[in-house]
């Protein structure tokens, strides 16, 4: 299917492009992120151009989060009992909503890019929660351009070489995650340590 697909860019371009972030971000198994990388190595060609190939690829995810969205706010309930019906995916669902309870307008934007896996589980829980529609509107929007910045930016940068793009954009986010993880790390500890200070009080 992935061949299939990249060898109808040439021909359908931005509108393939918006059309698979869409379905990608509905939880289909679309390779959008291949399809971005591809139409990046286009735009290097002369083929596409940059701006438009990001601007159609983060409109169509951007279009697939409002439908997750709307679903989860008017089927909240029989649309998660359908998802939790897969053990998979009411894995991914019970992350998605452990991040959302914790993050909020920072978990939706988030799961756009860095933990896209759960981006369409976080649409229809903050649905289905009645979050408020223009935060995530928001925060969905830029991290759908970040998404989509990186990987057609990728694609270009690497001229069309879909395996090394994809090993430096693996490679980015395993860095950008990384540095996140140690961040909250510190900043755990440093909860941690004010709070026995308080504990002990003045003089201890």
């Amino acid at each position: 299917m992935t061949d299939w697909l990249l060898a109808q860019v040439p021909q359908y371009g931005l509108w393939l492009l918006a059309v698979t972030t869409f379905l990608s971000c509905l939880a289909l198994p679309i390779p959008a992120s291949v399809l971005m990388l591809a139409a990046g190595g286009f735009v290097a060609a002369g083929e596409l151009a940059l701006s438009q190939a990001i601007l159609a690829a983060a409109c169509g995810a951007v279009a697939g989060d409002q439908l997750g969205y709307w679903l989860g706010r008017g089927f909240g309930a029989s649309v998660l009992g359908r998802l939790r019906a897969d053990p998979a995916r009411d894995k991914l669902l019970a992350r998605a909503d452990d991040l959302m309870d914790r993050r909020g307008t920072l978990a939706v934007f988030l799961s756009r890019w860095l933990l896209s896996p759960l981006g369409p589980y976080v649409n229809v829980i903050a649905g289905s929660t009645r979050y408020g529609w223009r935060r995530f509107t928001v925060a969905g929007v830029a991290g759908e351009v970040t998404w989509a910045g990186l990987y057609v930016g990728a694609g270009f940068a690497f001229g069309g070489n879909i395996a090394a793009a994809s090993d430096m954009v693996g490679s980015l986010l395993g860095m950008i995650g990384g540095a996140g993880a140690v961040v909250a790390l510190g900043y755990w500890l440093f909860n941690t340590a004010a709070g026995r200070a308080a504990l002990r009080g003045p003089g201890h």
